[in-house]
């Protein structure tokens, strides 16, 4: 998932609650516009976009969500004659801590208001707001709206092969791929890791430590994911995925350009999933960037529902 500099880049989601075996959705009534809406805001600079989408949805609603599976992309003109274009995921919230949620309206926001999905569409002004919330029924109706996730992480920028003296696991990230590292921190956390596993590689270890740090989840190391370990068969890392899929567990896997491709392969087909241009892209990752496979969390089997990737934003 790439921005485009020509336009006003922005992200939110769709917030919802279970009531009953019920799906109701969050809107604001905002302020200036005098409209009705889903959550959503600006990037700031530096920003990926699903660290966007947690922080707006944080500051006009109070909320602090994870993110589920991505509802795609709206366009559209401004009254000023620029084009914007908004990036929406799904996020649920517990309905009990709804329920006990208390705002205050401000300048920007002056009401929230609960809706059954089923009338969300009546009540937003915008006709594209209400395409993305068909988009979330469909994945409500489907039984796949509540997901976890594999996300996976190529190291940052490292120090090259030809100017490093010792083993290759020991290679320093440069300063590049120190950046790189802190600038996907936050929209690897809008996902709500629960474990993070890297490869004992001290590039991939410094790389998830940005990760690490801002979500206080200490990390695992596993050799199934290191360049070290790396076979063409892929069988060690086939079971390493199996593993954490069977756990339905958000996880983020830290690991190296050779052996991603067959995580991303050994999970989607896990997932039932058929090889697509997504996976395709998802696999082959630059360094720094990181590729989020999305998992319906119901069932007998964790079917894959969507996939993302992102880019580090470095300013």
């Amino acid at each position: 998932m790439t921005t485009r500099p020509d336009i006003v880049q922005a992200a939110g989601a769709v917030v919802w609650k279970m009531v009953d075996g019920k799906a109701r959705i969050l809107l604001v009534h905002r302020t200036q516009h005098k409209d009705v809406s889903l959550p959503k805001g600006k990037v700031d600079p530096g920003e990926t976009l699903p660290h966007t989408a947690v922080r707006e949805i944080a500051e006009e609603t109070g909320f602090d969500v994870v993110l589920g599976a991505p509802l795609g992309a709206v366009e559209y003109t401004l009254p000023n004659g620029r084009d914007k274009i908004v990036h929406y995921w799904s996020a649920e919230v517990d309905a009990g801590a709804a329920e006990r949620h208390s705002y205050e309206a401000n300048g920007e926001i002056f009401a929230l208001e609960w809706v059954p999905l089923t009338k969300a569409a009546k009540k937003l002004t915008y006709e594209h707001d209400a395409d993305v919330v068909e988009r979330f029924a469909a994945q409500v109706d489907a039984g796949r709206a509540r997901t976890f996730a594999l996300i996976v992480l190529r190291h940052g920028k490292a120090m090259p092969h030809e100017r490093w003296d010792g083993p290759d696991h020991t290679r320093p990230l440069l300063h590049q791929g120190i950046e790189q590292s802190a600038s996907v921190a936050g929209g690897v956390a809008a996902f709500g890791p629960q474990v993070l596993v890297s490869s004992p590689a001290a590039r991939c270890v410094a790389t998830i430590a940005a990760t690490a740090a801002l979500t206080d989840i200490a990390v695992k190391h596993s050799r199934s994911i290191s360049q070290d370990a790396y076979s063409s068969d892929g069988d060690r890392v086939r079971a390493h995925v199996a593993k954490r899929l069977a756990k339905r567990r958000t996880t983020v896997l830290c690991s190296h350009g050779p052996v991603i491709p067959q995580i991303i392969a050994a999970a989607a087909e896990l997932g039932g999933a058929a090889v697509t241009p997504e996976l395709r892209r998802g696999a082959a990752l630059s360094t720094g960037e990181y590729t989020v496979m999305h998992f319906a969390l119901e069932g007998e089997r964790p079917w894959l529902v969507s996939i993302e990737t992102h880019s580090p934003v470095l300013v």
